[in-house]
């Protein structure tokens, strides 16, 4: 027996008005095995940067085959692309404008084309819910087997917004905080493999605040330090135990934190 399809859901619409189930409803209507998955609706209004992180944060745990539906669309009605792609064994369905930035940077897609074809839309689309009426059927006919090339012509999907890369000199890397979770963790671009080697003789320094401890747990500090740790993205981040690094160091997306080495 084959596995259920699996259509995860990742918007900014929150769940107290009705988009997100009207989203599930249309699914539902087209393909009523799929496996629904609600990634997170929980995005900061218009947020594509954190809407980009957490998609590519979060993807790679997804079984094979799984069909992502990225809706943080400022661009709503205007001319921007509606694009759907393949990255190895699974798809994204999203607005060109940047939200499949980090997840297409780290593996470039196999294929890629434009929603064009309106049998695979609702027979009238939005200018203000093309989640409903472009989006969701057209994850909904993916999950139910149609092909990707099926949707509309190839396409080539640049880099859409300007992303700063870690900076790496003789005795530190400069990177930077691209995202803030609700518990005011800072989380940067900096990856722990490229330094695993380095780590033990290492410094975190988040403008005036530093050295801050690197820990491997949060346990390993009393409530109310500041450390520093890789999470569960592979990423290093600045952590208050107990309490919110945002709001203690006043940093946020953007900030820079130093990694320093020691002599």
């Amino acid at each position: 027996m084959s596995a259920r399809p699996v259509i995860a859901l990742l918007t900014d619409f929150g769940t107290r008005d009705h988009y997100v189930g009207v989203m599930k409803a249309v699914i539902a209507g087209i393909c009523p095995d799929a496996h629904v998955i609600d990634l997170t609706h929980d995005i900061l209004p218009q947020d594509i940067r954190g809407a980009a992180f957490t998609l590519a944060a979060a993807w790679r745990d997804f079984p094979a085959h799984s069909i992502f539906v990225a809706v943080v669309d400022p661009g709503v009605g205007t001319d921007r692309q509606a694009v759907a792609a393949r990255v190895g064994d699974v798809c994204f369905v999203a607005p060109d404008n940047g939200i499949l930035d980090l997840v297409l940077s780290a593996q470039p897609p196999s294929g890629a084309v434009r929603l064009e074809n309106p049998v695979y839309a609702r027979p009238t689309v939005s200018r203000t819910f093309e989640g409903r009426d472009r989006f969701a059927p057209a994850a909904a006919w993916l999950a139910a087997g149609v092909r990707l090339e099926e949707f509309g012509p190839a396409v080539s999907i640049p880099r859409r917004l300007d992303w700063a890369e870690p900076s790496v000199h003789a005795d530190r890397v400069v990177g930077h905080v691209v995202h803030v979770d609700r518990f005011g963790n800072l989380i940067t671009d900096v990856q722990a493999e490229p330094w695993a080697p380095r780590l033990a003789h290492a410094d975190v320094w988040l403008a005036a605040h530093g050295p801050i401890r690197l820990v491997q747990t949060y346990g390993e500090a009393p409530p109310g330090a500041l450390v520093s740790l890789f999470g569960s993205t592979g990423r290093l981040e600045v952590a208050m135990v107990g309490g919110s690094a945002a709001h203690s160091a006043g940093a946020g997306a953007g900030a820079e934190v130093h990694v320093t080495w020691r002599a």
